[in-house]
């Protein structure tokens, strides 16, 4: 058994570690708050938004953007979204996996990626993966210009015909307690994912303006595909934007989770040596109490 002056130290050893994984964990606490709160906030765009884009779906079977054009071939970009940092629990571990999973299932596709996030990016070279651009600097709380120059690096490439398709890896926001990695197609903008996805904005919106209407005539200047040309670029811009703005609230929310663990374990440590400690110390008055009795049983 060690001694009680070890055993001493180490308990002092892992409070100051609980005291370290407890500020950590108010610290994500709060920047999760901030994180979600920018999250759902992005969501209005949806409800301003949702005039326009109702009445302009009936008009997209004409559209001849570039970004809608769907190829035939197996080239592939994938935007894997990771964290800076780590202290995250499994939160880029899953979205790796994720992404992993996709790669021996699809054995035939010609794979590379753009990295949003250091993590991600080391974890990749040390596959041999080719990886076009990193953008490791994307602040924690990122604005819609912080992920612009990613959204027209992509947008670029697939207008170029380089790909065939153009994929992100994100983690979802669910809850608290629950973040689902996904891979989600962003290009081509299929003309049916542009309807579904007004839906699905639609059904986001909880107390949708009374003087919304379900559809109304526009007329169009300069021409439709000018106003096309540029709409579908906010799509996507805005799709990319939310699904880091996804990862930024899971990545919180996960290291959170994280420290949270880590402090209740510091806890659960310190109350077993604490434990033996007392026994350590038990055991050393019960010998010293024998020692001296028999030194008196000597004496006399």
């Amino acid at each position: 058994m060690a001694s009680t002056k070890e055993i001493k130290r180490r308990i002092t050893s892992i409070k100051n570690t609980k005291k370290i994984t407890k500020a950590m964990e108010l610290v994500a606490a709060a920047k999760m708050k901030k994180a979600v709160g920018q999250t759902v906030a992005s969501r209005v765009y949806a409800g301003y938004s949702w005039e326009v884009l109702t009445s302009l779906s009936q008009y997209v079977d004409e559209s001849t953007h570039e970004l809608l054009k769907e190829r035939n071939g197996n080239r592939k970009l994938i935007v894997l979204v990771t964290s800076n940092r780590g202290l995250c629990g499994s939160y880029n571990a899953q979205i790796m996996r994720k992404v992993i999973a996709q790669m021996r299932t699809h054995p035939e596709d010609e794979l590379s990626f753009v990295t949003v996030g250091k993590k991600g990016d080391a974890m990749l070279r040390r596959l041999g993966k080719e990886i076009i651009a990193s953008f490791t600097e994307m602040p924690e709380n990122p604005k819609l210009f912080d992920t612009l120059p990613a959204a027209r690096l992509v947008t670029d490439l697939y207008a170029s015909g380089k790909y065939d398709e153009i994929h992100v890896a994100f983690t979802d926001y669910v809850s608290g307690l629950t973040q689902i990695p996904k891979i989600r197609k962003l290009l081509p903008v299929s003309k049916e994912e542009v309807k579904k996805g007004i839906e699905e904005a639609l059904s986001t919106i909880k107390d949708k303006p009374k003087e919304m209407k379900v559809s109304v005539d526009y007329v169009f200047e300069p021409s439709y595909e000018e106003v096309m040309k540029d709409l579908v670029v906010k799509i996507v811009r805005m799709q990319m934007y939310q699904m880091i703005l996804e990862s930024s609230a899971s990545e919180q929310s996960a290291r959170m989770i994280a420290m949270k663990n880590a402090s209740d374990a510091a806890g659960d440590m310190i109350g077993d040596l604490t434990l033996v400690f007392n026994k350590a110390r038990q055991a050393g008055i019960t010998q010293e109490i024998s020692e001296i009795s028999a030194g008196m049983a000597s004496v006399s």
